[in-house]
Order: C-alpha cells, then structure tokens, then sequence
C-alpha cells in the first residue's frame, strides 16, 4: 500500500476538544499551493468525530474538501467504539501494517501530537 506521498502527519488530536485541526489546516493548505502530496493519518483520540453518525466538525469538514488522503487507525476506532463502516467516504481505515507502508514510502513523517 504505497500512496506516493511526500509529507505524512500523524495527528492524534480529537477536534471536538482542542483546535489543533484549525491550527494544522493553513499549513496544509500552504503546502497544498506548492503541489505537495500530503497524507494525513488520524491516531489515538485523531479518530474521535470521524463518523457519519453524528456531525463531523467543520474542521475535518474543510480537511475533508482538500487534496490530502486521509487515514484513520482501525485500532484507535475500535478501541473508541467506532466501526469502519460508519467513517466519512473519504477517509481510508487502515491497521498497522499499512500505517508501516505508508510511513515507509513517505520521505517526510510529521508527528502532530
């Protein structure tokens, strides 16, 4: 599972408790306007409001609508009683294999934690 990206962050923040997503957006954004291909893998308490169930926060709404694939750990959903059927079309719920792969063909992992 390689997605070819140039910059991964691993954000581990829940939106519905702090503004760290409205922190991380304009640089995304920035980076976004200088064509680079970013990825986005929500962990730990990241994975808190990513379902279709309830209302996704305007954050992850405006996340959502940029050019940035965006992950979401099976472990930290199930351990937060969500289930992968029930996540927004646009993100990808993926294990820890394939948080390796993607970690390993990124040049550039960003920890935002």
């Amino acid at each position: 599972m390689t997605e070819n990206l140039d910059m991964v962050y691993l954000f581990g923040y829940s939106g519905l408790t702090g503004n760290q997503l409205q922190r991380l957006l304009p640089i995304l954004k920035s980076q976004i306007k200088k064509n680079a291909k970013l990825g986005l893998v929500l962990i730990h308490d990241g994975v808190i409001g990513i379902t279709t169930k309830g209302k996704i926060q305007k954050e992850l709404e405006e996340l959502l609508s940029l050019n940035v694939a965006v992950f979401a750990m099976r472990s930290d959903m199930k351990a937060r009683g969500i289930a992968p059927e029930y996540i927004h079309d646009k993100i990808k719920s993926i294990d820890y294999d394939d948080l390796i792969d993607v970690i390993d063909a990124t040049p550039k992992v960003v920890s935002w934690m």
